[in-house]
């Protein structure tokens, strides 16, 4: 079950009816319906379902150890973490003291509920086959203001479906290109699968646990609509973001928990919605009199749920309804 878990995102966008899939796409159906074919007929069902997730990430993957509960910060008043000075590589630079920024925040779990009450976020690695492409499209989006934040979800919402940059419609071939450099777009080429015989599809759900049913119905609907001329924002947001509220909340991690970031800072995260996050940093001043070059990089880290039943969130640097006429009133320690 375990291989099962890590393999479903966006493995089985690929699976559709091979009747549907011509009608809609014609030559471009016909195409990924052979690609499918050839797939199946050299590595099986079984190599398949191997195959790992695009972001693999999970809440397996958090480190508990150090975390603080949401009381960690009470009667303390956050500064504005963007009024920070910016580090070459991006991020914040850090000083000590007590920091918040509401910024942009991306999906990279369709086929799940987006965040609710209650529902505890900690810090998490960003894993799997596509975490680099993922991390660079976040950075170089702060540099292209003119890229709208819908079509960069677009365009990981494709990624995360294991669709091929040759596969991706005008549109999201546009944004790929205006945030990735020739050389970066190859990093899209690899790891897709065409669309597969109906009957595979029957075979493959019989071997998933039901709570993968849904993000193995809504990456296929997503491969689809990545390839289609017509497709669009809210087309793939009714198939990426399910309705109503995840089930099994987690009572050891409560909503506003505090995680110990490796650099030995904590940060927690408040999602107000998938595509808005509030990011909140607290730094000791024992740790800034000890180590120096501190940098916070939204890009690097997932904002992940406990509750497997909603979605994980990619964070970025671009704060929101920023206000730079702010001042920063917190003492710094640099070393």
């Amino acid at each position: 079950m375990k291989i099962y878990k890590f393999c479903i995102t966006g493995l089985f966008v690929c699976l559709f009816s091979v009747t549907s899939s011509y009608a809609q796409f014609g030559d471009l159906g016909k195409k990924l319906f052979d690609k499918g074919t050839d797939m199946v007929g050299n590595g099986s069902l079984n190599r398949l379902l191997k195959q790992p997730q695009a972001i693999s990430t999970s809440f397996k993957d958090v480190d508990k150890k150090g975390s603080k509960p949401p009381s960690f910060t009470d009667g303390q008043k956050a500064q504005p973490l963007y009024l920070l000075p910016k580090a070459a590589n991006g991020g914040y630079k850090l000083c000590a003291g007590f920091f918040e920024m509401t910024n942009k925040s991306y999906c990279l779990h369709a086929g799940t509920r987006g965040p609710s009450k209650g529902d505890g976020y900690m810090l998490a690695p960003v894993l799997g086959p596509k975490k680099d492409v993922v991390i660079r499209i976040l950075k170089s989006a702060e540099q292209h203001a003119n890229v709208q934040q819908r079509d960069i979800q677009v365009l990981l919402w494709a990624i995360v479906s294991r669709t091929k940059f040759a596969d991706m419609n005008t549109s999201i071939k546009l944004t790929a290109s205006t945030l990735l450099s020739s050389q970066e777009l190859l990093m899209l080429q690899g790891g897709a699968l065409g669309v597969l015989p109906a009957s595979l599809v029957e075979k493959a759900k019989g071997q998933l646990p039901n709570s993968l049913q849904s993000v193995f119905e809504a990456e296929n609907s997503i491969r689809r609509l990545a390839a289609s001329g017509t497709s669009s924002y809210e087309d793939m947001e009714k198939y990426a973001i399910l309705a109503g509220l995840a089930p099994q909340l987690d009572p050891d991690v409560p909503a506003g928990i505090w995680s110990l970031h490796p650099d030995g800072y904590y940060v927690r995260f408040m999602p107000q919605g998938y595509s808005v996050t509030k990011v909140q940093i607290y730094v000791p001043k024992e740790l800034i009199n000890t180590q120096s070059n501190l940098v916070y990089d939204g890009t690097n880290g997932i904002a992940c749920p406990a509750n497997v039943g909603a979605q994980r969130l990619a964070q970025t640097n671009e704060p929101l309804n920023a206000d730079y006429s702010k001042k920063l009133t917190t003492i710094c320690y640099p070393k």
